[in-house]
């Protein structure tokens, strides 16, 4: 499986990172052993002193594709759970100012965390889904579907342009505002709505 990222999704966390509003969503990609399952402890890496948080809802490709109209991308997904995208920031901010790529700042070993998932169709309306991140139970990330700026069926016709999606590939969804540290010791909670599908520890 791959793991395909939508950066900028957001409007105001674009602005609080004082980024430029894309046109087109911006792509990345973790490999398969950025994925960390099972509520297990995400352990500080020690090439990192600024490893930031970055909760974001994740859609689960369960049908292989190409080329997929937007008004047929729904067929394509099928479950949703939620899970951190964790980036080593200082070593993002060092190879954006030379201009390099930053696969190291986004891809490195547990640096994706995810839920177990949940059925699409436990979901009303999927582009009104209130989801939220807590550190030591204080809310620091809080993100509505309605705020994105593309929304899942774009995402998946996109990506599919230029990858094919294969089942059991994730899409993270892109974060909301209010990004920001984690230190050893705390731990890390995330939420669908109400309920908490995600919870560790960082050591």
């Amino acid at each position: 499986m791959k793991i395909l990222a939508i950066g900028r999704n957001y409007a105001e966390h674009i602005a609080e990172l004082n980024n430029e509003r894309p046109d087109e969503p911006v792509i990345f990609t973790k490999p398969d052993t950025a994925l960390l399952k099972n509520n297990q402890p995400f352990y500080y890496p020690d090439f990192s002193k600024d490893v930031h948080h970055e909760v974001e809802l994740v859609i689960r490709i369960c049908k292989e594709g190409k080329n997929i109209q937007e008004q047929f991308a729904q067929k394509y997904y099928d479950h949703i759970g939620i899970g951190i995208d964790f980036t080593a920031r200082d070593l993002q901010q060092k190879a954006k100012e030379k201009g390099l790529p930053w696969d190291i700042a986004k891809g490195f070993n547990d640096s994706a965390p995810v839920s177990d998932f949940r059925p699409i169709a436990d979901f009303g309306d999927i582009n009104n889904i209130n989801f939220s991140l807590t550190i030591d139970g204080e809310i620091k990330q809080q993100g509505n579907t309605k705020l994105m700026l593309f929304g899942f069926d774009y995402m998946v016709s996109y990506l599919s342009r230029f990858f094919t999606l294969k089942k059991g590939d994730l899409i993270f969804t892109g974060t909301p505002k209010g990004v920001g540290p984690v230190h050893i010791g705390n731990t890390v909670a995330a939420f669908i709505e109400d309920e908490k599908l995600l919870e560790f520890e960082v050591r």
